[in-house]
């Protein structure tokens, strides 16, 4: 038989869910891999382990006496290797980080390039992703953690912990910039490159009215550049985003008139992620850069 931990951890998790598909979506297993992993269980057993009804699965006579052995088990092996994580640290193993695409050119590369100096055994798994979709991410333990900006957090699951106000600025080529500076928006009629509508920038320029000013949309910054380098559009973004990468572009930035547009960035975990756990040293890595910075 298969590896035997393995098989009844899974059996656990179906118990657990009373259902195939979501136990094979937290798993990260397709369905009828994860049938056929049962199967070999209930194989070796040579007694069924579950009764298929309409609404998932239910145990049986012998997977109830297996689950009621098994569980306490595993949560004691769980329990005790989450305080050696806890009072240890981790400093090996896979860490998934979702950021919103923004951050990824002023705050992520820093502080995961400080975090893989102190934790070169790490792989990281980078994402970058809208608003909705890193919370998404986040949410469904596709990832660890995220950078996002809190206006679009909204769950019981996640934690949020603030990181730092994110200014918001006009990036265009410097003839199609008004003469001065600093610009007010609202009566401004240049057109504007934007995020697409899921994004949380975009939800800004929608609340500010700006959204009509909206003439072409990309899912990225160098993609929204671009197009700003085309003459296409001006782009609101944040202040942070590097004056050497604009320069490559021929465009420049320039303040807008107070009170302007901000969004705060945060950084979420699952509640019930562990302390000790490498996405807990992450966020406190991200707390302590941003209050230095």
């Amino acid at each position: 038989m298969e590896n035997q931990d393995r098989l009844i951890r899974y059996f656990l998790k179906i118990a657990e869910l009373s259902s195939l598909s979501r136990a094979a979506e937290e798993l990260g297993l397709s369905q009828s891999g994860l049938s056929r992993t049962l199967a070999a269980l209930e194989g070796h057993l040579g007694k069924p382990l579950f009764l298929r009804t309409g609404r998932g699965v239910e145990l049986t006579d012998v997977g109830h006496k297996l689950a009621d052995s098994a569980a306490p088990a595993y949560a004691q092996i769980d329990e005790a290797l989450a305080q050696l994580r806890d009072k240890e640290g981790l400093t090996q193993g896979d860490l998934g980080i979702a950021i919103i695409h923004t951050v990824s050119y002023y705050f992520a590369s820093d502080l995961l390039s400080r975090f893989v100096s102190k934790h070169s055994q790490v792989n990281l798994n980078v994402m970058a992703r809208s608003s909705p979709e890193v919370i998404d991410l986040v949410e469904k333990g596709k990832a660890d953690i995220g950078l996002v900006y809190d206006s679009a957090v909204a769950s019981d699951i996640l934690e949020s912990s603030p990181l730092f106000m994110d200014e918001m600025c006009l990036i265009a080529r410097p003839d199609d910039l008004p003469h001065q500076e600093p610009v007010d928006l609202a009566k401004s009629s240049l057109p504007l490159v934007g995020f697409p509508e899921p994004y949380a920038l975009r939800r800004m320029l929608k609340s500010a009215g700006l959204d009509d000013r909206v003439v072409a949309v990309a899912e990225t910054v160098d993609a929204m550049l671009q197009l700003s380098a085309a003459g296409i559009g001006a782009c609101v973004l944040p202040a942070k985003i590097p004056t050497p990468l604009l320069r490559d572009y021929g465009l420049v930035k320039v303040t807008l008139q107070p009170p302007g547009l901000q969004r705060l960035v945060v950084v979420i975990v699952r509640r019930d992620i562990r302390s000790g756990s490498l996405a807990r040293q992450l966020l406190d890595m991200a707390q302590t850069i941003s209050r230095t910075a």
